[in-house]
């Protein structure tokens, strides 16, 4: 939602009826209960397929079940009856699940070099391709087909991302397969209108600039050594939503807010970084680094503080200071256009920055307490007015 109301206040001062408060409190339940219903339908779809596929051990028991299952879900759907449609979605979906799931695992591990990595990603998009379609077409089979949708963009991905791992790529056709990555994702997101998906985006997205630590089995989706390189990256992604929020109409403009409050969060996990150890930009990217053999230790050393001489260093003190001014500025542009989720994780990274700081720094300085709670009565009262100067230009020019 984009405001919240207290139903109760509003009927006492009369700017609800009661009848009014009562409709807005049941379309809320419903928005809940359908969330809840469709999440422990999603879990439970997820865990039976993937416990019927490592449970019958087998590709050909796998594939015969799993038709078995899609084709009675497929059945249930077509009779159009309302009372098991829930049924039929999860039979269908549990079948879907074990034939795209049995078939990537089969293919990587009988097939592991050459055909298993193009044929996950034909078969991937072809799935993409089919089920865009039939998405487009059908009103009562959109659970489904967007589920398949999901299923064969991730065969696509695992295949791309199983291949780079075979090939043992590095260097800048990593950070490009995350942006396609990111790109697939948001457009998948958008295209069935799952904002959860949409939200994803913001895990490849964030290991661009991971430098080469990708590999298969593992992923720190959340890990950068640049602390101030992602910063700014996720900056970027942040203004471009904010200028979708504004432009495009609403349907897209949510998926960009919540794009926006994911790049928002993980942004502040690279400042909460920056704020314990500092940041020498560029470190991991242009170093210099160690060579074996050709070089002695002391060589090293002296080609590294050459390079951090050159080079922007940003302290940990420095990382700290800004990171709270960003903070607080953030707050107050968040508070003021009425942005609810940038507000509360700018207020919960605000809480963490003052933990943090003050174990880690400012624990045996009382002065700095002193200064700080100093400082910030004259920041708010100057915040306060502000923000009546902002309301004012906001009112309606009287008649």
């Amino acid at each position: 939602m984009h405001y919240l109301a207290d139903t109760d206040a509003l009927v006492a001062d009369g700017t609800l009826t009661a009848d009014q408060a009562r409709i807005i409190q049941r379309h809320s339940r419903q928005a809940m209960v359908s969330l809840s219903i469709n999440t422990l339908l999603c879990a439970g779809i997820i865990a039976a397929a993937f416990g019927f596929i490592f449970w019958l051990a087998n590709a050909l028991a796998v594939a015969i079940t799993g038709a078995l299952f899609l084709g009675i879900g497929v059945l249930i759907l077509r009779s159009g009856n309302d009372l098991y449609r829930m049924f039929g979605n999860a039979a269908a979906l549990i079948g879907g699940g074990m034939l795209a799931g049995g078939a990537t695992i089969e293919l990587i591990d009988k097939y592991p070099s050459g055909f298993a990595v193009p044929a996950l990603i034909i078969i991937g998009a072809l799935a993409v391709v089919i089920s865009a379609y039939a998405f487009r077409r059908g009103t009562k089979t959109r659970f489904v087909t967007g589920s398949v949708l999901l299923m064969g963009g991730a065969m696509h991905l695992v295949g791309m991302y199983y291949g780079m791992g075979e090939a043992d790529l590095n260097g800048w056709p990593v950070p490009l397969s995350h942006l396609y990555t990111t790109a697939l994702i948001i457009a998948a997101g958008t295209f069935i209108n799952v904002r959860a998906i949409t939200a994803l985006a913001i895990m490849p997205f964030a290991q661009m600039l991971d430098t080469s630590t990708y590999y298969f089995h593992a992923a720190y989706v959340f890990y950068s050594p640049e602390s101030t390189l992602s910063i700014l990256q996720l900056t970027v992604l942040i203004f471009v939503c904010i200028w979708v929020l504004r432009t495009q109409p609403e349907r897209i403009g949510r998926h960009a807010g919540i794009l926006a409050i994911m790049a928002f969060i993980v942004a502040n996990l690279c400042a909460l970084v920056g704020s314990l150890w500092g940041d020498v930009v560029g470190s991991s990217w242009w170093a210099p680094t160690y060579d074996y053999g050709d070089q002695t230790w002391e060589e090293y050393q002296d080609a590294l503080t050459a390079f951090r001489a050159t080079t922007l260093v940003i302290s940990e003190h420095a990382y700290a200071i800004l990171w709270a001014i960003a903070l607080a500025a953030s707050a107050f542009w968040a508070a003021h256009k009425n942005r609810r989720g940038l507000f509360n994780a700018a207020m919960t990274f605000g809480g963490i920055h003052a933990y943090t700081q003050m174990f880690e720094t400012f624990y045996d300085e009382p002065l700095a307490y002193v200064i700080g709670g100093l400082a910030a009565i004259p920041l708010a009262w100057g915040l306060w007015r502000l923000n009546d100067i902002f309301r004012d230009a906001d009112e309606p020019a009287a008649a």
